[in-house]
């Protein structure tokens, strides 16, 4: 079973050089907490997601203050997107974005393909539509054999 078959297509991305307030108003508008932040080729620059924008890590930075902050345009993605970013292939097994997305606690993961273009997101909600089916093969399987 590959990633292939349960990411989410198409891509929803974001631009390094847009505001954050676009992306975030992009997320709500297509439903989505993660976007891939990709180049004019398709390929991972980084990676935004709602928390990032919402509340930047930087914004309180101990338990005694406080800074505000206001969702503009004037904030870049670029300033706010984790670079690093762990992505995994199309071809992949559903196993591997499991493991990775518990070890690491994260809520998505890009797809890309074999040329490293991202083509697609597989998030927790994806791996839940992926065990539903499981269960109900199952499920159909054990009513055949009864």
């Amino acid at each position: 079973m590959n990633i292939s078959a349960y990411m989410t297509q198409p891509v929803i991305s974001a631009r390094p050089d847009e505001g954050v307030r676009t992306a975030f108003f992009r997320m709500r508008e297509k439903g989505i907490r993660h976007l891939p932040v990709l180049d004019g080729e398709q390929q991972i620059l980084g990676w935004i997601s709602d928390r990032d924008i919402r509340r930047p890590d930087w914004v309180d930075p101990d338990h005694d203050t406080s800074f505000g902050y206001r969702l503009e345009d004037d904030l870049l993605v670029k300033d706010l997107m984790t670079t690093n970013v762990v992505a995994v292939h199309t071809y992949d097994p559903v196993e591997k974005a499991v493991a990775i997305i518990l070890d690491r606690k994260y809520g998505a993961l890009p797809v890309v393909d074999k040329t490293g273009a991202c083509v697609g997101v597989l998030s927790a909600v994806d791996l839940v539509r992926t065990l539903r089916d499981l269960l109900e093969a199952s499920a159909l399987s054990a009513k055949v054999k009864s």
